[in-house]
């Protein structure tokens, strides 16, 4: 028998014994390891599994109101309209917009802001405005943040005309100078807390997704 021979033979017996060895290991489970049937949930088990994720309460909406308050009813009506609408998305949103809008009201810059403002909430900024203009006060404001943001009600007519009213207590410094730059109201050095409780409102199911404040208060 010359050599290529046995080579071959040699060879052959190496992957014969290869291939009983991967079966081996390949196909041995642990103790550990479920099986495929045991791992698959029975129909009752899907069954319960489903009424604990469509029956259980909507997190988006019991984290900023009581279940089945009002507030609650009118938001899950609200989901229903529009699917995308989500509370924390619309209270992220609002944080921006209260900074955004209460600094331009500070800084009597509210063009950048008016379609975000219904005409009355437009009509009494700019009077304002136009009132410490009228007096030669000029006003320094800086947003300083955020100390509390809630929301304190919703509802939604008929009409799916949809209101939120959110409760937000920030800190800002401003400063009111007269014409001379004397401080006539607040300090440059100190920040004061600012109070306010905002209603935004929008149809839901409409184009635009931009809610637009229409009422403030303290």
């Amino acid at each position: 028998m010359n050599n290529s021979i046995i080579q071959l033979i040699v060879l052959a017996a190496v992957a014969i014994f290869l291939i009983l060895r991967l079966k081996s290991v390949l196909g041995t489970r642990d103790g550990f390891e479920r099986s495929a049937k045991d791992t698959a949930p029975g129909p009752e088990e899907t069954k319960q599994k489903f009424e604990v994720i469509d029956g259980g309460p909507d997190l988006d909406i019991t984290d900023h109101v009581p279940e089945g308050s009002s507030s609650a009813n009118a938001l899950a009506a609200m989901k229903r309209l529009e699917p995308s609408f989500e509370v924390g998305g619309f209270l992220k949103g609002a944080r921006g917009a209260y900074e955004m809008i209460l600094m331009a009201f500070e800084r009597g810059q509210l063009d950048e802001v008016k379609p975000f403002l219904s005409p009355p909430v437009y009509e009494a900024f700019a009077a304002a405005i136009a009132d410490r203009k009228a007096r030669g006060l000029t006003v320094e404001a800086e947003f300083m943040g955020l100390r509390e943001l809630a929301l304190d009600a919703a509802t939604l007519d008929g009409d799916n005309d949809a209101e939120l009213t959110v409760r937000f207590v920030g800190e800002l410094v401003s400063v009111s100078r007269d014409a001379q730059g004397n401080v006539v109201e607040g300090d440059p050095r100190t920040a004061r807390k600012q109070r306010d409780v905002w209603t935004f409102a929008r149809k839901m199911g409409a184009a635009d997704p931009n809610w637009v404040l229409v009422a403030t208060g303290g």
